[in-house]
């Protein structure tokens, strides 16, 4: 009985066992998104406009810290003390605004990008399905130890056609 069943198993087509594997190049395909260009130029006019906001606030205490050097001594003990609080006061502003304007920039980023990611994510799915795909790797990421590229379908041109990439 076991040497039957051993024969019928090994007659069996290999085919049945067979996995399809695939592997794109998202470094490849992201940079030549639409999605990607027009994120990108909105984050540099995004950072030109912080840049621009914070270049008018250093000039101001610029300015203000020039008036004080030169009218500090002959001011009043609590006209000083309020000028330097007030210096004080527009540093911290320039300070908290970097910092708000840093903070608002990796913000826009990460949800543009996630967007773009999630764009790609459907389209190596849909492909994925539609292909009977077990595993598909992304070979930019890093992380991968090795993919044959003889064993695994590249499907980034497939991807790049989905996204309307030439």
């Amino acid at each position: 009985m076991k040497k039957i069943l051993i024969a019928v198993l090994m007659m069996a087509p290999m085919s049945l066992f067979a996995q399809k594997f695939a592997h794109f190049n998202s470094a490849d395909i992201i940079p030549n998104m639409k999605e990607y260009t027009t994120a990108m130029e909105e984050m540099q006019t995004m950072q030109k406009q912080y840049e621009d906001d914070m270049k008018l606030m250093q000039d101001e205490l610029q300015k203000k810290s020039e008036e004080y050097q030169k009218e500090q001594a002959n001011l009043l003990e609590n006209v000083r003390q309020r000028r330097e609080q007030e210096l004080n006061d527009l540093y911290t502003r320039l300070q908290q605004s970097y910092q708000d304007n840093q903070a608002a920039l990796q913000k826009a980023e990460t949800e543009k990008m996630k967007a773009i990611s999630e764009k790609v994510l459907a389209v190596v799915k849909k492909i994925g399905e539609a292909g009977g795909y077990v595993y598909i790797v992304d070979t930019s990421s890093g992380i991968i130890p090795y993919v044959s590229t003889s064993l695994s379908t590249d499907i980034s041109d497939q991807v790049k056609k989905e996204l309307g990439i030439q």
